[in-house]
């Protein structure tokens, strides 16, 4: 850990903690929660909510609840709730005995909206949604009253009774809150709190046909829990007022919602609805297709989880919505597996290099480091022959100056070997293309440099063609092609909570048809002794992860995990 992630972290939510406990309000007490809908799987920007409520709840020693949000059970699955699971424990928190379900409160919400009906708060109304909206008006004109609005509180706990009961079909009634329907705050103009919906739920069956709101259930969830700081999204600072309204129409204990800015990267998506639609729609091979934001993509792909810790900690807690360049996290893993990844030589585009005297049944074993970063991690001994593997762009028959590679008449060093001068080449009779450059060594500069003291300005990466093998590599671009694939704005959502019910656009116009490639590459044999779940640099390519999925004994599968230099930049630019 570096000397700036050892400081304490500050920002304006931490300070306002700091305040509360310092201040005696809520007994001294912090209790955060992360409360997502068990509807998909993580992604990035829950990274960064994660972090927060739970390190808020470390740093003061407090607790961090995990909280299913699983009031939808049309959407909701327990693949979901494990995974879930899963990707916090990765990231490297802890819940404890505080797991929790929004399900685990569905009587006591149940009685809190009889409360609000009894006292003449809350009313049936059997406006379809459209209707509703057009009733409901726009902010700078007045809502419309509802038919039913002035129900009486025994007809509205009649028929509230009978929906639970499930004598109504889906849509055919619902629970507002009576607030203001010329309220500028849309929320706040009869907002729903419950409808019906026979549909089995992954906890409680079909115990219930008549399920609340987000809205409704948030706040109460909240306050059972007994919740001292309620950490949303900007999206939510409009609901706050209801939320505030609700919990005093409640007469419930009362926590403090604060909102702060969602995380948002370049060349991705952060809306598990839009994820599902790749999903489903084949555009990825699943939700931990590498190239997904999603946390079981990252995890795949190779990053790591204190990488992904740093990188929220390094974008920071504001009140200010950006847009976050996804080198920044690409930066983080780059630091971390630059200190941690042993080195090794992949050659992901081959051609033959045969060294033409060199002894045709010579093989040596030469000495190469594995992590100049990191002393301890020794070295490996690997093979060398007459005939070697070379970057099929580390030579040109032609080059200018500023190309200190390979071309006829150059002399370059083998990496850990020898030095080489390009003699010519061998093309294939019908195509013309290259299929050999020949060159010859020089014995004397054995590992690398020379007696003499002449130096060369070019070193490129080999693997031997006697002794090495063949690995299948995927090497991954932007899963976009441009920095802002969304077309539409998303509306209220959460990169906390929930994503947006609002329409989708043609985001997926601009998914990027190179995101992936395949190669059989040709690497030493050290690579093929690597388990499944291992890091490592392909020397002058980037750093490789074999694919915990797909790798099997003896014959891993590599997955890029990010480049050593910023390519795709150059290329989009």
């Amino acid at each position: 850990m570096s000397k700036a992630d050892a400081e304490p972290l500050s920002d304006f939510i931490r300070d306002k903690v700091a305040e509360d406990v310092a201040t005696g309000k809520y007994d001294g007490r912090v209790v955060t929660r992360f409360p997502p809908e068990p509807n998909g799987y993580l992604h990035i920007g829950h990274a960064k909510a994660i972090c927060l409520d739970f390190g808020i709840a470390e740093e003061t020693g407090g607790v961090c609840h995990l909280r299913f949000d699983d009031t939808n059970p049309e959407k909701e699955d327990v693949e979901y709730v494990d995974s879930i699971m899963e990707d916090v424990r990765w990231l490297g928190f802890d819940w404890g005995e505080h797991l929790y379900y929004a399900s685990d409160y569905f009587e006591k919400m149940y009685e809190c909206a009889i409360k609000l009906i009894s006292d003449g708060k809350a009313y049936v109304c059997e406006l379809s949604v459209d209707a509703f909206k057009e009733y409901r008006g726009v902010p700078t004109r007045p809502g419309k009253l509802t038919p039913g609005r002035d129900r009486s509180v025994e007809e509205n706990l009649d028929l509230f009774g009978r929906m639970r009961a499930g004598e109504f079909e889906d849509g055919r009634y619902v629970l507002r809150a009576r607030i203001d329907m010329d309220s500028p705050n849309l929320h706040m103009r009869d907002p729903a709190l419950y409808r019906i919906k026979h549909a089995p739920h992954h906890r409680t069956g079909d115990t219930w046909c008549l399920y609340p709101t987000y809205d409704f259930a948030h706040g109460l969830e909240d306050s059972i829990e007994r919740v001292t700081h309620s950490l949303c999204t900007l999206e939510f600072e409009v609901h706050r007022p209801l939320y505030d309204w609700l919990l005093e129409a409640c007469e419930v204990y009362r926590p403090a919602q604060t909102e702060f800015a969602r995380l948002n990267l370049t060349y991705t998506v952060m809306s598990k609805r839009k994820l599902l639609e790749l999903v489903e729609g084949h555009y990825v091979s699943g939700w931990d297709d590498p190239r997904m934001p999603t946390l079981c993509g990252l995890r795949r792909r190779g990053y790591t989880a204190d990488s992904i810790r740093r990188f929220c900690r390094g974008v920071g807690i504001t009140k200010v919505e950006s847009l976050t360049d996804i080198s920044l996290l690409e930066h983080h893993i780059k630091d971390e597996l630059n200190r941690t990844a042993r080195r090794v030589m992949a050659v992901l585009d081959p051609i033959k290099l045969v060294i033409e005297n060199y002894p045709e049944d010579q093989v040596e074993e030469l000495e190469a480091i594995n992590n100049p970063e990191d002393e301890s991690a020794g070295t490996r001994a690997v093979p060398f022959s007459r005939e070697l593997w070379i970057e099929r762009a580390d030579f040109r028959e032609e080059a200018n100056r500023k190309f200190h590679r390979l071309t006829p008449g150059r002399e370059v060093r083998l990496r850990y070997a020898y030095f080489v001068t390009c003699t010519g080449v061998v093309k294939d009779d019908a195509t013309g293309e290259i299929i050999e450059v020949h060159c010859t060594y020089d014995p004397a500069t054995r590992g690398g440099d020379a007696p003499d003291g002449r130096r060369v300005r070019g070193t490129i990466h080999w693997v031997c063609a006697t002794k090495g093998g063949e690995a299948d590599v995927r090497l991954y671009d932007r899963l976009f092609s441009v920095e802002r694939p969304d077309t539409v704005d998303e509306g209220p959502a959460s990169a906390t909570t929930r994503d947006s019910a609002g329409t989708s656009g043609n985001f997926k116009d601009n998914l990027n048809p190179d995101s992936l490639t395949t190669v059989r590459a040709k690497v030493e044999p050290a690579i093929l002794a690597m388990g499944a779940g291992e890091h490592c640099q392909f020397e002058r390519k980037g750093y490789f992860f074999s694919d915990p999925k797909d790798s099997r004994e003896g014959a891993p599968r590599f997955n890029q995990v990010v480049p050593l230099r910023d390519s795709w930049r150059k290329r989009s630019s």
